[in-house]
């Protein structure tokens, strides 16, 4: 113990013990520093995974063009598809049929009435008459779902069942 005090007490011995208080701090610090080195290769590593070996500044280059060229073809899509809605509005999005029999002395439900509609409640209704004989088809515009030709209970029904299924 008479060692340990005399190490103390002179001036030498303090200055001893506070560098090597100092040289473990260094010693931490330097294997934190390693850690967080490591930490970032591997981090590095990563980001590069599947590049050809250039830098990152190339690469980083190549990614902007390719989120550019990309953001050109989801315009020209959005723009497409716009077109594509707009000129569906003008074909044929809603139908409705009804079969019936007019005449008590027919077999069966041959006649029928059928409405061809666009999204704007355009179009035609057509209807057969189906007798013994002959069978008759007719065919009345469509405005705005109304006809300004007057409409059998059938080709009225045909409309409603097409207007049902604009939805």
């Amino acid at each position: 113990m008479n060692t340990a005090d005399s190490l103390f007490s002179s001036s030498a011995g303090t200055m001893a013990v506070v560098a090597l208080v100092l040289a473990l701090l260094a010693m931490a610090g330097v294997v934190l520093l390693l850690a967080r080195q490591q930490r970032l290769l591997g981090q590095y590593q990563h980001l590069m995974t599947g590049t050809s070996g250039g830098n990152l500044e190339e690469m980083l280059n190549e990614h902007i063009a390719q989120v550019r060229e990309t953001e050109t073809r989801v315009e020209a899509l959005d723009q497409l598809a716009h077109r594509l809605e707009k000129a569906a509005y003008f074909s044929l999005q809603h139908m409705g049929m009804v079969r019936y029999n007019p005449f008590g002395d027919t077999g069966g439900d041959q006649s029928f009435a059928v409405a061809l509609v666009d999204g704007h409640g355009n179009g035609v209704v057509l209807s057969s008459l189906h007798g013994r004989g002959v069978t008759r088809v007719y065919a009345k515009p469509l405005q705005k779902w109304e006809s300004t030709y007057s409409l059998t209970d059938e080709e009225k029904q045909a409309i409603a069942l097409a207007y049902q299924k604009q939805s």
